[in-house]
């Protein structure tokens, strides 16, 4: 900034603008440079509006700090602007980068002011709809705890012309990045359009899997962007194998259980520490009878759950009122068992989603024997 005032001072005075706009664009990527070094929160946003929207951004600023009027930009149509009206002045941008920057801004967790996103829409042609949901899609290696991680040649990573496409198929989709993940905001069409949403996305897809996340204001994007992340990871532990497209809606207990893996532990060493003493055949049989006694209400409902006679049940049951005593007779206390059993339940099915996509598909393969669905999941998380 030394420099270029230098070089403004040592000219006649109508010509400061002229030289500002010539060695502005210079000392704007310098500025970015040093910023992305030296703030690391910064640098997340250059990574996902790119460099050349950075450097917009910063010139923006710089005009605005030396109290000058961006230069027209020719690829935008002129706009007639309202006497007396004093505007924040924005540097306009091509529609690609007004767009990636707009996704930036909603992407974000921090609180942008309102008339700022107003502006960024206006610039990307992206009119802020009331309610949006995010779509995060799948690239190479996205899988299930109960069906084979796909090869990468099977799942290609996806593409920005396949998040382009489906945009248009989906209407006024603004595409992004975050953190190498390619999403989109749509407009939320409602609970009623869902049944269509589905299909449009299981028809621009082409059975890749992907995660949609919940309606949300449009300002608070970055937590619909945020579960939708979190739930297309834990796809497998929350999820059936059958599920290509899963809805955050539909999975609010389980992310909310998985929110903190080290709490949800805490939780199960607290409530399930009588079963320490078992055998691990003996602990699992009550830890599955128990969950699914909580979780139906009764003794025959859990019976046929789990495809086992009442009696054996009831025979659990009171095995487990030895070992838990008072507390399955408390509401609070039973509310917190079924937390914790299914905290380590969705837990041990995500690590087995880890293993298998570390390659030990086989090895736990061999462990996991087909059962019926209660056994089979029983078996494979553990209980």
């Amino acid at each position: 900034m030394c420099e270029i005032l230098n070089r403004i001072w040592s000219r006649p005075r109508g010509e400061w603008t002229r030289v500002v706009r010539r060695e502005l664009p210079a000392v704007a990527a310098q500025v970015a440079e040093e910023l992305r070094r030296s703030t690391p929160a910064f640098a997340a946003v250059s990574r996902r509006i790119g460099t050349e929207a950075t450097q917009t951004a910063v010139e923006q600023a710089l005009l605005l700090t030396l109290g000058l009027r961006p230069a027209p930009d020719p690829q935008q149509p002129r706009i007639p602007q309202q006497r007396r009206k004093p505007a924040r002045v924005v540097t306009p941008m091509p529609g690609t980068r007004a767009r990636q920057a707009l996704f930036a801004a909603l992407a974000d967790d921090r609180c942008i002011p309102a008339d700022v996103l107003a502006e960024l829409a206006a610039q990307a042609a992206w009119p802020l709809p009331r309610r949006v949901r995010a779509v995060v899609l799948a690239g190479a290696g996205a899988g299930t705890a109960d069906a084979p991680v796909p090869a990468p040649h099977l799942v290609p990573p996806p593409s920005p012309q396949l998040t382009s496409q489906l945009a248009a198929a989906l209407g006024q989709g603004l595409p992004g990045t975050v953190e190498a993940d390619l999403c989109l905001l749509i407009p939320d069409p409602g609970p009623r359009a869902r049944p269509a949403l589905e299909a449009a996305l299981d028809a621009a897809l082409g059975g890749r899997p992907a995660a949609v996340g919940h309606s949300v204001p449009v300002a608070e994007a970055a937590a619909s962007l945020r579960w939708a992340r979190r739930l297309l990871g834990l796809s497998g532990a929350v999820t059936g194998p059958a599920e290509r497209i899963t809805f955050v809606d539909d999975h609010l207990s389980d992310l909310l259980v998985l929110q903190d893996e080290s709490l949800a532990r805490a939780l199960s060493a607290r409530w399930l520490r009588p079963l320490d003493d078992l055998t691990p055949r003996q602990s699992e049989r009550l830890e599955v009878t128990l969950l699914a006694w909580l979780e139906s209400g009764g003794a025959p409902e859990a019976a046929r759950t789990l495809n086992v006679h009442p009696q054996t049940v009831r025979y659990r049951l009171r095995q487990i009122e030895k070992l838990f005593g008072p507390a399955m007779r408390e509401p609070h206390s039973r509310f917190e068992l079924e937390l914790a059993l299914r905290s380590r339940r969705l837990m041990a099915r995500a690590r087995l989603l880890r293993s298998r996509a570390h390659g030990s598909a086989r090895a736990l393969g061999a462990a996991v024997h087909p059962l019926g669905a209660a056994g089979r999941a029983a078996r494979v998380n553990g209980l």
